[in-house]
């Protein structure tokens, strides 16, 4: 859109300068004058000072049915504010460089005249929307376009728009990953092509009348609502499978494509219903505003972000939610498992720690140390994932999820006592973990390291000691901002499972490996059938525990080729390298220092699980449409029930809770079986 200058002349003025005298001119610029001047004053008074001016009222009135006489107005209809593009990214990219960049439009078009006349399109909808309905009412009257629906040109470009839209709707409606997502529409006849009989059906009436209507009791008119009903009822039914079959961000943008077009088929076919007169007034203002409501946001990002990644959001935390189920304990039984699962993954951490610190003395290159942390702290973690031990905070990630999804089973105050009943579990298991994890990772360091003093006499963690003590010092270093950077990793590294478990099941892996021929011939169906059922349960959580030791390892490394202090500082590591630090000193410290990085440790871990565990419940509370005006009365539940029942936020203590937060857990776990 060009920039102008537009002068702030009364509308009075600018009437006068250009229709005290019939103006045959094309050009935009008064109506483009007018509509910003009318936005300073009332409209009433606008119309009072029309009808006290016949010769400026009829001037006005050709110039307006000159310049959009006989323009084509489909593009408005068929394209603005409806994704253009299959694909999440080529939709953004398009949008951003619409807006930094407007495209070339067709000069002969309604598109071009509402983009080069309304300087703030949405602004300028909410002046008419806000404007009393008499006075827009007179005002089409007095410009004596009130009829304008009425036009057979406008019907035929309604008409035209409508078969547009139907046919891109039947073409994507009709796609082999759409259809995939909604087998039980295979044994029904196709609504989308029923859709498309009752259209052709008004295209004969029209070719045969060009001044017809529908009323609200016509059976072309009820069937064809019918239809378009039936075809969003499909395209409700493949959301809603997308738990159970998985779905791809082209068949997601399909889908959201389809569902904005009928809904803009929805908009259009009811401006042809006529019941009485009026209606030809209503429904003209109605197009009217539906195409400036269209222009209005036909390049909104925010739009565009929020459908496009809402409902992979909620199956991206559909599957960590199922995951989650396994990190909350209810019973003293999985209580102690927890800590005993934790100890395992302290010991294996005890030996990161020491195997980091001598990557360290390798004389190499930034990327290569990047490299040999990464695989270090990549292969700790698969292992620690194969093994079934537990590492502290990699639970946050999963039960956010799991705790959204019991939330969103309703919103009483039942419910909000229930939530924080099973908050007190994951609390007290995540306590329990950060104890096992500690314990071990402490001690375990200690053992290595000094085992090592034996082997080789020579005690390695001396030159390392004093850059490891600092770092635990929190006013000195960076330990709390590095804990929040491992926070935002765990956070990914739970995306990353709940994304791979949902390519997993929409490109039906596990199926796929099962009746592989070659793997049915070499090694027989039995294998086949194990490696499926391996991979179904491993590979989301081999993946994401390899990309979470990617990005710790390589962190420290990029932060220092950048020139940026980065890093990052995880609970058990911490512990891990407070005992390095110890004795690299022969354990003769100060008090203050020994304290510090005792108390850290455990400040490091706060950080650790609160980042996570927050990032992932607002993910979990948007993809599932928890309101977030609730979360007052939620954490207020919260701190209620953690007055009255402290203990039971640290031990597995009885409760004539236990049972019904078992079941919601269950129900969770149950429900996605057929995954």
């Amino acid at each position: 859109m060009p920039i102008r200058l537009i002068r702030k002349d009364s509308f009075s003025i600018i009437l006068k300068n250009y229709f005290s005298e019939r103006n045959d001119t094309l050009s935009l610029q008064p109506l483009s004058e007018i509509i910003t001047s009318l936005k300073r004053e009332d409209l009433g008074v606008f119309t009072a000072y029309l009808k006290d001016n016949d010769t400026i009222k009829d001037n006005l009135t050709f110039y307006i049915h000159n310049i959009f006489q006989d323009k084509p107005f489909n593009l408005s209809l068929t394209e603005a504010d409806i994704l253009s593009e299959n694909a999440f990214y080529p939709e953004f990219k398009k949008r951003i460089l619409n807006k930094v960049l407007p495209p070339i439009e067709n000069e002969n078009t309604i598109w071009y005249l509402v983009d080069n006349v309304l300087v703030t399109p949405k602004k300028d909808l909410q002046f008419f929307q806000n404007s009393p309905e008499d006075k827009l009412d007179e005002l089409f009257q007095l410009l004596k376009i009130d009829r304008f629906i009425s036009n057979p040109h406008v019907k035929k470009e309604l008409l035209f728009s409508l078969n547009i839209l139907a046919w891109r709707v039947i073409g994507n409606a009709l796609d082999v990953d759409v259809v995939k997502m909604a087998p039980e529409y295979r044994n029904f006849d196709n609504p989308f092509l029923a859709l498309q009989n009752e259209l052709d059906i008004i295209n004969a009436d029209f070719n045969d009348n060009p001044d017809f209507k529908f009323t609200s009791n016509d059976e072309v008119y009820k069937q064809t609502k019918i239809y378009m009903e039936q075809c969003l009822e499909f395209v409700n039914l493949a959301f809603k499978n997308s738990s159970k079959y998985g779905i791809s961000s082209k068949t997601n943008q399909s889908l959201l494509k389809i569902r904005q077009q009928l809904n803009r088929m929805s908009d259009i076919i009811k401006l042809f219903v006529i019941d009485d007169d009026r209606d030809y007034l209503i429904n003209s203002k109605q197009l009217f505003f539906n195409i400036l409501k269209y222009k209005s946001h036909k390049n909104n990002l925010r739009d565009l972000v929020s459908d496009s990644t809402r409902l992979m959001s909620h199956l991206i935390t559909n599957h960590t939610a199922e995951t989650g189920t396994h990190y909350i304990t209810s019973t003293l039984k999985a209580y102690m498992k927890m800590f005993w699962k934790a100890s395992g993954g302290g010991v294996i951490v005890g030996a990161l720690c020491v195997l980091k610190m001598l990557y360290s003395y390798i004389p190499a290159s930034d990327f290569a140390h990047a490299f040999l942390y990464s695989m270090n702290y990549a292969m700790g973690f698969v292992m620690i994932y194969l093994m079934n031990f537990t590492l502290a905070t990699k639970q946050p990630a999963m039960t956010a999820a799991t705790m959204a999804k019991v939330l969103s089973e309703g919103n009483s105050r039942n419910t909000y006592i229930e939530f924080a009943h099973v908050v007190s579990q994951l609390f007290r298991s995540q306590f329990i973990a950060f104890v096992g994890n500690v314990l071990l990772s402490f001690p375990v360091s200690l053992i290595i390291i000094y085992g090592l003093e034996i082997l080789f006499k020579q005690n390695f963690a001396f030159d390392k000691s004093s850059r490891l003590l600092y770092d635990l010092d929190p006013f000195q270093s960076k330990a709390i901002l590095h804990a929040c950077i491992a926070g935002v990793f765990l956070f990914i590294s739970g995306v990353i499972s709940g994304n791979i478990s949902n390519n997993s099941v929409f490109f039906q892996i596990p199926k796929r490996i099962a009746k592989n021929p070659f793997i049915n011939y070499f090694f027989g169906q039995r294998i086949a059938k194990q490696l499926s059922v391996y991979y179904s349960k491993n590979w989301a959580g081999i993946v994401s525990n390899f990309w979470f030791g990617v990005f710790l390892g390589a962190t420290a490394p990029i932060g220092l080729f950048l020139g940026l202090d980065l890093d990052i500082r995880h609970i058990t590591f911490a512990a891990g390298n407070f005992a390095l630090g110890l004795y690299g000193k022969d354990f003769v410290i100060t008090s203050y220092a020994f304290w510090i990085s005792f108390i850290t440790v455990f400040v490091i871990g706060f950080f650790n699980f609160a980042v996570s565990f927050g990032l992932s419940m607002l993910l979990a509370f948007r993809s599932r449409k928890v309101e977030m005006n609730e979360a007052r009365e939620i954490f207020g539940e919260i701190f209620r029930y953690f007055v009255r029942n402290p203990f039971r936020f640290f031990f597995p203590l009885k409760s004539r809770l236990d049972e019904r937060s078992k079941r919601m857990i269950d129900e969770i776990t149950t429900g996605s079986a057929g995954h």
